[in-house]
C-alpha cells in the first residue's frame, strides 16, 4: 500500500500525468559548459603551443644552437627537407628529424639563468 502511493507521489509531480514538460536543451547546457571549460583550458593552449614549435622548427637556419628533445644540445651545419644535421661535439655530427628539435639553446639558457 504505501509503495502505490509513493509511485503514485512521483509520477504526478509534473501535473501532466508523468509527461516531462522541460526543455531538452537544458540538459545539453552543462555538457557544453564543460565542453567549453575543456577547450579553454587545455586544447587550446596545446594548439597555440603546437603551432608555435612549428614556427620555430620552419625557421631553423645554420649556425642556430639547438636543444633536441632528449637533451643534447648542438649547432645547425647542414638542413635537409625533414632533417637538420647537428654538431654535438668536434668533428661528431647526428642526423636527426626536425620534430625532435625542442627549442633553441638561448630558451633553455635563459631558463637556467633565471634558475640560479
Amino acid at each position: 500500500m504505501f509503495f502505490d502511493n509513493l509511485a503514485f507521489a512521483m509520477g504526478g509531480l509534473t501535473g501532466n500525468g508523468g509527461a516531462q514538460g522541460s526543455n531538452p536543451l537544458g540538459a545539453f547546457v552543462p555538457l557544453i559548459l564543460m565542453f567549453a571549460i575543456f577547450y579553454f583550458l587545455l586544447i587550446r593552449p596545446q594548439q597555440k603551443k603546437a603551432k608555435q614549435h612549428k614556427e620555430m622548427i620552419n625557421n631553423l637556419k645554420i649556425g642556430d644552437r639547438i636543444v633536441t628533445n632528449g637533451g643534447i644540445y648542438g649547432t645547425i651545419v647542414r638542413m635537409k627537407d625533414q632533417t637538420v644535421i647537428v654538431e654535438i661535439a668536434e668533428k661528431v655530427q647526428v642526423e636527426m628529424l626536425r620534430n625532435t628539435v625542442a627549442d633553441k639553446a638561448e630558451a633553455f639558457e635563459k631558463l637556467e639563468k633565471k634558475g640560479k
